[in-house]
Protein backbone atom coordinates (compact mmCIF):
# COMPACT_ATOMS: atom_id res chain seq x y z
CA UNK A 1 0.00 0.00 0.00
CA UNK A 2 1.04 3.60 -0.51
CA UNK A 3 2.66 5.68 2.21
CA UNK A 4 0.20 7.13 4.66
CA UNK A 5 -0.76 10.72 3.99
CA UNK A 6 -1.29 12.99 6.97
CA UNK A 7 -4.27 15.10 6.00
CA UNK A 8 -6.62 17.06 8.21
CA UNK A 9 -10.13 15.66 8.01
CA UNK A 10 -13.04 18.06 8.35
CA UNK A 11 -15.45 16.21 10.61
CA UNK A 12 -19.17 16.60 9.99
CA UNK A 13 -21.71 14.67 12.02
CA UNK A 14 -23.08 11.96 9.68
CA UNK A 15 -26.77 11.38 9.17
CA UNK A 16 -28.39 8.11 10.20
CA UNK A 17 -28.30 6.79 6.63
CA UNK A 18 -24.64 7.75 6.28
CA UNK A 19 -23.88 5.89 9.52
CA UNK A 20 -25.70 2.86 8.10
CA UNK A 21 -23.53 3.02 4.99
CA UNK A 22 -20.28 3.44 6.95
CA UNK A 23 -21.10 0.22 8.80
CA UNK A 24 -22.04 -1.70 5.65
CA UNK A 25 -18.88 -0.72 3.73
CA UNK A 26 -16.89 -2.72 6.28
CA UNK A 27 -18.68 -5.88 5.18
CA UNK A 28 -19.56 -5.41 1.50
CA UNK A 29 -17.30 -4.55 -1.44
CA UNK A 30 -20.11 -3.16 -3.62
CA UNK A 31 -22.77 -0.86 -2.23
CA UNK A 32 -25.47 1.10 -4.05
CA UNK A 33 -26.39 4.49 -2.60
CA UNK A 34 -29.63 5.80 -4.02
CA UNK A 35 -31.92 8.69 -3.20
CA UNK A 36 -32.70 12.34 -3.62
CA UNK A 37 -30.21 15.04 -4.56
CA UNK A 38 -28.54 16.57 -1.53
CA UNK A 39 -29.21 13.60 0.75
CA UNK A 40 -25.50 12.99 1.35
CA UNK A 41 -25.01 9.75 -0.59
CA UNK A 42 -22.10 11.00 -2.73
CA UNK A 43 -20.55 12.74 0.28
CA UNK A 44 -20.66 9.47 2.19
CA UNK A 45 -19.00 7.60 -0.68
CA UNK A 46 -16.22 10.20 -1.00
CA UNK A 47 -15.66 10.36 2.75
CA UNK A 48 -15.35 6.58 2.98
CA UNK A 49 -12.98 6.50 0.00
CA UNK A 50 -10.64 9.03 1.62
CA UNK A 51 -10.78 7.15 4.93
CA UNK A 52 -9.81 3.89 3.20
CA UNK A 53 -6.93 5.69 1.49
CA UNK A 54 -5.75 7.35 4.70
CA UNK A 55 -5.78 4.02 6.53
CA UNK A 56 -3.85 2.39 3.66
CA UNK A 57 -6.62 -0.08 2.93
CA UNK A 58 -6.42 0.89 -0.76
CA UNK A 59 -3.75 2.49 -2.95
CA UNK A 60 -5.95 4.84 -4.92
CA UNK A 61 -9.38 6.31 -5.47
CA UNK A 62 -10.99 6.00 -8.90
CA UNK A 63 -13.90 8.32 -9.66
CA UNK A 64 -16.10 8.24 -12.72
CA UNK A 65 -19.36 9.59 -14.00
CA UNK A 66 -21.27 8.97 -17.22
CA UNK A 67 -21.18 11.70 -19.82
CA UNK A 68 -24.59 13.17 -20.62
CA UNK A 69 -26.81 10.75 -22.50
CA UNK A 70 -25.88 10.01 -26.12
CA UNK A 71 -22.83 12.32 -26.04
CA UNK A 72 -19.44 10.85 -26.93
CA UNK A 73 -16.28 12.27 -25.36
CA UNK A 74 -14.48 12.00 -28.67
CA UNK A 75 -16.57 14.76 -30.13
CA UNK A 76 -15.79 17.19 -27.33
CA UNK A 77 -12.82 19.58 -27.64
CA UNK A 78 -9.67 19.34 -25.50
CA UNK A 79 -7.70 16.61 -23.74
CA UNK A 80 -9.36 13.67 -21.99
CA UNK A 81 -8.94 15.47 -18.66
CA UNK A 82 -10.52 18.65 -20.03
CA UNK A 83 -13.39 16.66 -21.51
CA UNK A 84 -14.23 14.78 -18.33
CA UNK A 85 -13.56 17.53 -15.76
CA UNK A 86 -17.02 19.17 -16.00
CA UNK A 87 -18.61 15.83 -15.19
CA UNK A 88 -16.47 15.01 -12.16
CA UNK A 89 -16.07 18.51 -10.72
CA UNK A 90 -18.98 17.91 -8.30
CA UNK A 91 -17.12 14.92 -6.82
CA UNK A 92 -13.89 16.90 -6.56
CA UNK A 93 -15.81 19.66 -4.76
CA UNK A 94 -17.08 17.09 -2.26
CA UNK A 95 -13.60 15.61 -1.77
CA UNK A 96 -12.25 19.11 -1.16
CA UNK A 97 -14.97 19.75 1.42
CA UNK A 98 -13.72 16.76 3.43
CA UNK A 99 -9.95 17.23 3.05
CA UNK A 100 -8.12 20.40 2.14
CA UNK A 101 -8.35 21.27 -1.55
CA UNK A 102 -4.58 21.48 -1.96
CA UNK A 103 -4.16 17.94 -0.65
CA UNK A 104 -6.82 16.68 -3.08
CA UNK A 105 -5.11 18.46 -5.98
CA UNK A 106 -1.77 16.90 -5.03
CA UNK A 107 -3.30 13.42 -4.91
CA UNK A 108 -4.81 13.93 -8.36
CA UNK A 109 -1.43 15.11 -9.67
CA UNK A 110 0.26 12.04 -8.15
CA UNK A 111 -2.36 9.69 -9.59
CA UNK A 112 -3.57 8.65 -6.14
CA UNK A 113 -6.98 9.99 -7.14
CA UNK A 114 -7.72 9.01 -10.73
CA UNK A 115 -10.41 10.41 -12.96
CA UNK A 116 -11.41 7.51 -15.21
CA UNK A 117 -13.90 8.43 -17.97
CA UNK A 118 -16.57 5.73 -18.07
CA UNK A 119 -16.35 5.63 -21.86
CA UNK A 120 -12.67 4.63 -21.65
CA UNK A 121 -12.85 1.99 -18.90
CA UNK A 122 -13.40 -1.01 -21.17
CA UNK A 123 -10.48 -3.45 -20.91
CA UNK A 124 -9.21 -2.07 -17.59
CA UNK A 125 -9.09 -3.89 -14.26
CA UNK A 126 -8.84 -2.02 -10.95
CA UNK A 127 -6.99 -3.49 -7.97
CA UNK A 128 -6.38 -2.03 -4.49
CA UNK A 129 -8.83 0.75 -5.30
CA UNK A 130 -11.90 2.49 -3.95
CA UNK A 131 -14.12 3.14 -6.96
CA UNK A 132 -16.99 5.61 -7.12
CA UNK A 133 -19.50 5.65 -9.98
CA UNK A 134 -21.64 8.74 -9.50
CA UNK A 135 -24.90 9.66 -11.28
CA UNK A 136 -25.34 6.02 -12.27
CA UNK A 137 -28.94 6.69 -13.31
CA UNK A 138 -27.45 8.09 -16.54
CA UNK A 139 -25.61 4.90 -17.46
CA UNK A 140 -27.01 2.54 -20.06
CA UNK A 141 -27.39 -1.15 -19.32
CA UNK A 142 -24.33 -1.90 -21.44
CA UNK A 143 -22.27 0.72 -19.59
CA UNK A 144 -23.16 -0.58 -16.13
CA UNK A 145 -22.47 -4.18 -17.20
CA UNK A 146 -19.05 -3.10 -18.44
CA UNK A 147 -18.33 -1.10 -15.28
CA UNK A 148 -19.31 -3.91 -12.91
CA UNK A 149 -16.79 -6.24 -14.55
CA UNK A 150 -13.79 -3.94 -14.02
CA UNK A 151 -13.14 -5.13 -10.45
CA UNK A 152 -9.92 -6.91 -9.52
CA UNK A 153 -8.49 -7.73 -6.09
CA UNK A 154 -9.05 -5.64 -2.95
CA UNK A 155 -11.62 -3.16 -4.15
CA UNK A 156 -14.46 -1.23 -2.63
CA UNK A 157 -17.08 0.28 -4.90
CA UNK A 158 -19.92 2.73 -4.40
CA UNK A 159 -22.52 3.25 -7.11
CA UNK A 160 -24.58 6.36 -6.43
CA UNK A 161 -27.59 7.80 -8.16
CA UNK A 162 -31.22 8.88 -8.11
CA UNK A 163 -33.50 6.60 -10.13
CA UNK A 164 -36.03 9.41 -10.55
CA UNK A 165 -33.52 11.77 -12.21
CA UNK A 166 -32.39 9.78 -15.27
CA UNK A 167 -31.72 11.63 -18.53
CA UNK A 168 -32.17 8.45 -20.54
CA UNK A 169 -35.27 7.50 -22.51
CA UNK A 170 -34.75 3.83 -21.71
CA UNK A 171 -34.20 1.61 -18.71
CA UNK A 172 -31.10 3.00 -17.02
CA UNK A 173 -28.17 0.98 -15.75
CA UNK A 174 -28.76 1.92 -12.11
CA UNK A 175 -32.33 0.61 -11.98
CA UNK A 176 -31.49 -2.44 -14.12
CA UNK A 177 -28.45 -3.56 -12.12
CA UNK A 178 -30.16 -2.95 -8.78
CA UNK A 179 -32.99 -5.28 -9.80
CA UNK A 180 -30.58 -7.91 -11.15
CA UNK A 181 -28.34 -7.86 -8.06
CA UNK A 182 -31.17 -7.71 -5.55
CA UNK A 183 -30.57 -11.27 -4.37
CA UNK A 184 -26.76 -11.17 -4.51
CA UNK A 185 -25.36 -11.80 -1.03
CA UNK A 186 -22.15 -9.89 -1.81
CA UNK A 187 -23.92 -6.62 -2.70
CA UNK A 188 -25.74 -4.19 -0.42
CA UNK A 189 -27.64 -0.92 -0.82
CA UNK A 190 -28.76 2.09 1.17
CA UNK A 191 -31.66 4.27 0.09
CA UNK A 192 -31.55 7.90 1.22
CA UNK A 193 -34.98 9.50 1.62
CA UNK A 194 -36.11 13.10 1.21
CA UNK A 195 -35.83 13.64 4.96
CA UNK A 196 -32.11 12.80 4.69
CA UNK A 197 -31.46 15.86 2.51
CA UNK A 198 -28.68 17.86 4.12
CA UNK A 199 -28.07 20.48 1.44
CA UNK A 200 -30.52 23.04 2.80
CA UNK A 201 -34.02 23.48 4.19
CA UNK A 202 -35.00 25.05 0.87
CA UNK A 203 -33.98 21.98 -1.15
CA UNK A 204 -35.75 19.68 1.30
CA UNK A 205 -38.94 21.73 0.95
CA UNK A 206 -38.69 21.95 -2.84
CA UNK A 207 -38.42 18.16 -3.11
CA UNK A 208 -41.84 17.82 -1.53
CA UNK A 209 -43.39 19.62 -4.50
CA UNK A 210 -41.40 17.87 -7.24
CA UNK A 211 -42.70 14.36 -6.66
Amino acid sequence: MSNKRIITRRNIEPSQKQKEFYELINHFDLIYLTGAAGSGKTYAACSSALKHLEEQLVDKIVITRPVVAAEELGYLPGTIEEKINPYVDPLLDILSSIYHKKAIEEMIKDGVIEIAPLAYMRGRTFNDSFIILDEAQNTTIEQIKMFLTRFGHNIKCCVTGDKSQSDLFETNGLAWSLSRLNDCDLVSSVHFKDEDVVRSKLVKEILKFLK
